[in-house]
């Protein structure tokens, strides 16, 4: 009985240890799940591949995904997101207008 014990413990720890890592993996999963569900068009999204954009537009019949990146639409699949910004709707391209050129002269006092 004394030569089980310790085997017993190293059991023990094993199964504790195989709970705690399912439980955590259970809760990456429940979270990447929400994460999916809850896009929606003017959220900015990085794919898995890399590609920066903004939700255009989530099928959800479909289970698909339009990313306006800078003008071009692209159809994804949901799974195929990585991250998600929640954003305010606005476009990821914004038109910056040049500045105004001013050109200043020297004046010289004539008077002396």
């Amino acid at each position: 009985m004394a030569q089980s014990l310790p085997m017993l413990f190293m059991l023990v720890a094993l199964v504790a240890m195989w709970f705690f890592m399912s439980r955590s993996q259970k809760k990456q999963q429940q979270e990447r799940k929400n994460l999916l569900e809850n896009m929606k068009a003017g959220d900015r999204v990085v794919t898995i591949g890399g590609l920066h954009g903004v939700l255009s537009e989530v099928n959800t019949d479909k289970n698909t995904v339009v990313l306006d990146c800078e003008g071009i639409f692209l159809e994804f699949d949901r799974a195929s997101i990585r991250t998600v910004v929640p954003g305010t709707g606005g476009s990821v391209a914004t038109e910056i207008e040049p500045a105004d050129v001013v050109e200043e002269t020297k004046t010289e006092d004539t008077e002396k």
